[in-house]
């Protein structure tokens, strides 16, 4: 009989932070390569898919189900903050202190500095794929990503399956 080992907990955390490293790599590559420049909240949606590469690689390593949990904790973080960047973007939310505007200019030139210096506001859309912005496409990704953490977690181990079966199997031979 074949035990499936591809979802294992060890191999699942590898692809989660493989996944997240690619994550950030299109992000960086959108915003050095492409010009897209990201507003505060955009980056502060980074840095789970940070934690999650480094957890990602420890339990691929030691091969940990509460690692597994962590990853799955960090990601509905990392979700939590899309779907109020999310809110935010549709106006059902209040733009945070960090993305407004600061203080007035006192002269032409130093409010043309200011402006070539803001970064994006975080109410802005930017950029849209398939008609979610990527705040939206991090949303979805993240719970998917923590759906499978958790899959990965919960599932008992091969040897905790083959076991079952094989008492299933004597149970109905006697």
């Amino acid at each position: 009989m074949k035990v499936d080992r591809s979802f294992t907990p060890s191999t699942v955390s590898l692809a989660l932070a493989l996944i997240a490293a690619l994550l950030l790599a299109t992000v960086l590559a959108l915003q050095y390569l492409a010009g897209l420049a990201p507003c505060p909240l955009c980056i502060w949606q980074r840095y789970p898919h940070l934690a999650v590469v480094v957890l990602g690689l420890i339990g691929w390593r030691w091969q940990t189900r509460s690692m597994l949990g962590l990853i799955a904790l960090v990601l509905l973080g990392g979700a939590g903050l899309a779907a109020y960047h999310v809110g935010v973007e549709q106006g059902w939310i209040a733009l945070p202190a960090g993305c407004a505007a600061g203080q007035g200019a006192s002269s032409v030139e130093q409010l043309r500095q200011m402006l070539a210096e803001a970064p994006p506001a975080c109410d802005q859309v930017s950029f849209t794929f398939a008609g979610l912005s990527l705040a939206g496409w991090n949303l979805l990704g993240s719970l998917v990503m923590a759906g499978i953490a958790v899959a990965a977690a919960l599932r008992p181990s091969a040897h905790a399956r083959a076991a079952t079966t094989s008492e299933r199997l004597a149970g109905r031979r006697s």
